[in-house]
């Protein structure tokens, strides 16, 4: 089995002198993740991972970081290997990476990191399955090994699958690709939700302007999108969908003539979360 590890071991690394990072991070709903970061906006990926928390310095005390991005429901993407060397506590404030607001002084520790040409050829193509551990973000390079589930040709994002195909959990919003977003942000149309959870769904309109991704931008922030019935339920990582899309001169009034179709075909009223 070809592993991260044999990766390491080539290229003349002690796996004991190496940290493995997968950075997948939930407390920022709204503002990009650690993979979008990575992918658009490199700068404030690297100060992402300049700062870390206090009590994880003693799990991250080795030279060598190899830093990994995580998806929901994909496996981990490497994005390159660092050396890494503790400053101490942040000297002074600076704008947060993730929301731009003020990164305290003191309220982490800084860490200089050099990012390495080592396994340079790799970055943005290769993928490990992490395993269940997903809340060990940090784990040693000599501990369980990283079994390489595909190396790509080059970085790429997968294609967009179309309107009728399409089918995202709520936590893959911020994840998707830009030619996604683009489609998705000039579409309107009328969606549909399903709860992991309660099995019970929602039928939804995206009438403004943004389309479906503004629409299910508003859900992935406050869990409800104003909804009644969505209130009525503890926040939920809920499937999207969208059910029937339409044309630039469809009005408000074609979107809730539609609308009220497919609550009717699927009885989202009486089995489910709408409530008109």
């Amino acid at each position: 089995m070809l592993t991260f590890g044999t990766l390491l071991e080539a290229a003349g690394l002690p796996l004991g002198a190496v940290r493995l990072l997968r950075h997948q991070d939930n407390r920022y709903p709204g503002y990009p993740t650690p993979y979008v970061l990575w992918r658009d906006y490199r700068p404030r990926f690297e100060a992402y991972q300049e700062t870390q928390g206090f009590g994880d310095a003693p799990d991250l005390r080795a030279p060598w970081w190899a830093s990994f991005v995580g998806l929901p429901g994909r496996d981990t993407l490497f994005v390159g290997l660092y050396s890494a060397e503790l400053v101490g506590p942040l000297p002074e404030d600076r704008n947060h990476p993730v929301t731009g607001g003020i990164e305290p002084a003191g309220s982490c520790n800084l860490y200089r990191l050099t990012l390495s040409p080592v396994l340079q050829e790799y970055v943005g193509r290769l993928w490990i399955e992490w395993g269940k551990g997903y809340r060990a973000w940090i784990q040693r390079g000599d501990r369980k090994a990283k079994p390489i589930v595909e190396l790509r040709r080059t970085f790429s994002e997968d294609a967009f699958p179309g309107f009728a195909a399409l089918i995202l959990d709520l936590s893959q919003i911020e994840t998707i690709p830009a030619s996604w977003a683009s489609a998705l942000s000039a579409t309107r149309g009328i969606y549909l939700l399903t709860c992991p959870r309660t099995r019970e769904q929602y039928v939804g309109m995206a009438s403004g302007a943004g389309g479906f991704l503004a629409r299910w931008r508003e859900y992935s922030v406050t869990g409800h999108g104003g909804n009644v019935g969505l209130k009525s339920r503890d926040p939920s990582d809920y499937q999207v969908s969208i059910l029937e899309t339409v044309g630039n001169s469809a009005t408000d009034a074609d979107l809730l003539a539609l609308e009220a179709r497919w609550k009717a075909k699927l009885q989202s009223r009486e089995m489910g979360l709408n409530r008109n």
